[in-house]
């Protein structure tokens, strides 16, 4: 990954802008309790956590991003944002990253994912790993690519094929994938469509 983005770092943010959608939205829904922390994994550059961290100022924030390459660019921006004090980011795999010796923590009240599972390989794993830090009463939060069920079909085969190229694969279980861990947590989940299918919000929460 440190190999992909040593120089796409660089552009991340300006050239994702327009096509990852529902980030924003996720972000404005977050409200985690005063106080609570709120982790995203797979962080990249930061950008997300910077708007959340400005969005809710009585929470405390962490990331966690397998490219060091990618936190380079997190830290530089958690800094310009004077948010050091509130917004911590650590090298971690998704799929195995133990939370209490990274952060002091083992839960967190809400815990997000930004077209991030569209390029782990073991995205399942990845899941799997996150629903496991939510803390009782707390929320887990994905979006990224959906199938594309509303647009055409050039459209889909078009877009799947660019994706492709970057090593991003849209996950056509994520929903059965995320309805399954709302029961083994003992919470709800749900999952709806975004844009005509373009993106797909689902989410758990646990009792």
């Amino acid at each position: 990954m440190d190999r992909v983005y040593r120089t796409q770092r660089h552009v991340y943010d300006i050239s994702r802008k327009y096509y990852l959608l529902g980030r924003d939205g996720l972000i404005a829904d977050l409200a985690p309790p005063p106080g609570g922390a709120v982790l995203e994994i797979g962080c990249g550059t930061g950008r997300n956590l910077v708007a959340a961290a400005k969005a809710w100022p009585d929470a405390r924030f962490f990331g966690v991003d397998i490219s060091e390459a990618m936190l380079e660019t997190a830290r530089a921006a958690i800094r310009k944002a004077g948010l050091s004090d509130r917004v911590v980011v650590v090298a971690a795999d998704a799929c195995d990253f133990a939370a209490a010796e990274l952060f002091g923590r083992s839960t967190f009240d809400r815990i997000f994912i930004s077209y991030a599972l569209s390029m782990i390989p073991d995205w399942q794993g990845a899941l799997v790993a996150a629903a496991r830090h939510v803390a009782p009463g707390g929320r887990l939060e994905v979006v990224d690519f959906g199938q594309q069920e509303g647009l055409p079909p050039l459209w889909r085969r078009a877009l799947f094929g660019w994706l492709a190229q970057f090593h991003v694969a849209p996950r056509a279980d994520l929903g059965p994938l995320m309805a399954g861990l709302a029961k083994e947590t003992g919470g709800a989940g749900y999952c709806r469509s975004l844009y005509r299918g373009y993106a797909l919000r689902c989410g758990l929460a646990r009792s």
